[in-house]
């Protein structure tokens, strides 16, 4: 088939590379700097290379062009996304650990294709249903390890499935309020939105010095950028462009192998042992993404 049919599901696959390895990144600044403060440095940092990405391609810095329509939905899509998703998802870590947050993380793209069914009368076939249930299946076989118990707190459980809820109803809410409009520029109104919210919360919990000093931080501040090169620049902006090319239930399910391609780079810089479990569960991953391409 000609590249132009799978071009969602490439950008799919491709946002969830970005995406990878700017949770390495962003790990290793959290190390230092503290979560709230990488959040809200990337966010602003990415408005500013979207910025001069649009002012090249476009001949603005901001989306001066977009509808009301445009920055509400859009607006809304950051708020929920970039905003409570990661705020959800950092929380969660906190509670229940990361590696059995990023297992209640993998339903989302089960939530995205029912959300996106009954939101955007979005009908998947039976070869993409299938291709979404071997996914993910994969993706929770691989991330579960033997440790995992299934007497966690429900606060830490409820914390992670709103992560994965603001990661779907973001995608839902983008798709809806973008339509055809510039996918780079889509990303910086969420971004703008995505960062007046968190610096609100930063302004009430009073963390505006440690922003600050993180800020002069330069190795968490080399980490950060990087971070978010992958991460609110270009890994965000090809999610938009998947879902405009592809079934948000489809572009979800293959952004969601990032806890897959996340295992050997994390062995390397931070020698973790690669089990067997994962291994498997990868190779089932792949194979259910590969459904999408037959």
């Amino acid at each position: 088939m000609p590249f132009q049919t799978h071009i969602g599901e490439i950008a799919s696959l491709l946002t969830a590379v970005c995406w990878t390895l700017s949770a390495i990144f962003f790990e290793k600044a959290g190390r230092r700097t503290g979560s709230l403060s990488v959040n809200i440095i990337r966010i602003f940092l990415g408005i500013i290379f979207l910025g001069i990405t649009t002012l090249f391609t476009r001949g603005m810095f901001f989306p001066m062009d977009a509808t009301a329509y445009n920055w509400f939905w859009l607006g809304l899509s950051g708020i929920v996304g970039f905003f409570l998703g990661d705020l959800f998802l950092f929380k969660s870590y906190t509670l229940i650990g990361s590696r059995t947050s990023q297992l209640v993380m993998s339903l989302a793209p089960m939530i995205t294709a029912v959300i996106g069914w009954f939101f955007l009368q979005e009908i998947l076939s039976l070869k993409s249903i299938a291709g979404i249930v071997v996914s993910v299946s994969g993706i929770m076989i691989a991330v579960a390890g033997k440790k995992l118990k299934l007497n966690i707190p429900l606060r830490g459980f409820l914390y992670a499935l709103g992560g994965a809820l603001g990661q779907a109803v973001g995608l839902i809410l983008s798709k809806k309020g973008m339509g055809d409009y510039d996918a780079v520029a889509a990303t910086q109104i969420r971004a703008i939105f995505g960062f007046a919210a968190f610096a609100l919360l930063v302004t009430f919990v009073g963390r505006w010095r440690r922003v600050f000093m993180a800020a002069r931080d330069r190795t968490g501040m080399k980490a950060i950028t990087i971070g978010t090169v992958f991460g609110p620049f270009i890994g965000v902006s090809l999610s938009l462009y998947a879902v405009q090319h592809t079934e948000t239930g489809i572009a979800s399910t293959l952004m969601a192998l990032v806890p897959i391609f996340i295992i050997l780079p994390t062995a390397i810089m931070f020698k973790e042992k690669i089990t067997a479990r994962q291994v498997i569960g990868a190779v089932i991953s792949i194979a259910g993404a590969s459904i999408f391409f037959i």
